[in-house]
């Protein structure tokens, strides 16, 4: 079965080499759009294409310095989502992520497995005193760049995974200042 799935995203591959080929290429865009590809592992492993989203289930679709697409609503700011439900997200900058701006996960159940938190423009340490209180909560956390949270957060909700996105802009940088 593994076998066939992975012969089937093979048969795909050129179809999706010429049209990543045919697309303009621009430099000038705005919005930068998240990988079409679900998932690409080495090349020991299938490759899964997205064929379709379902209608309830969010996605993000692209980004900019000061927000999000998602399911072809554009999105300033911060953003909290829980359950499959978008929120603004106080926090503007890294240093205004306490566990108080992340206090809703004291009375949401059930608890999402995962909270990725989108850091912005980089990767940013976060303080001890937040690492408690998430763990306390029973989540694990993923802290990473805006652009990567929104792609892991794509992936885990399509499999269906209990998943929570806590996302600063990416044009945030480490001094809290757009780029």
């Amino acid at each position: 079965m593994a076998a066939a799935r992975g012969q089937k995203a093979l048969g795909a591959l050129p179809q999706l080499v010429k049209s990543l080929r045919s697309e303009p290429v621009s430099g000038s865009a705005r919005f930068r759009h998240l990988p079409s590809l679900r998932r690409t592992f080495s090349l020991y492993d299938q490759i899964n294409l997205i064929d379709s989203v379902p209608e309830d289930q969010l996605r993000f679709q692209s980004y900019d310095d000061t927000g999000f697409k998602i399911n072809n609503v554009k999105y300033e700011g911060s953003l909290l989502i829980v359950e499959n439900k978008i929120m603004t997200w106080a926090p503007k900058t890294f240093s205004e992520i306490t566990s108080e701006s992340l206090s809703i996960f004291k009375v949401v159940h059930p608890i999402p497995e995962i909270l990725i938190l989108g850091c912005g423009r980089h990767i940013q340490l976060v303080s001890p005193e937040l690492r408690k209180f998430i763990q306390s909560t029973g989540m694990k956390l993923e802290a990473v760049d805006s652009r990567n949270a929104a792609s892991t957060y794509n992936i885990l909700n399509e499999e269906g995974r209990p998943v929570a996105a806590a996302v600063l802009p990416y044009g945030v940088t480490f001094l809290g200042s757009h780029a």
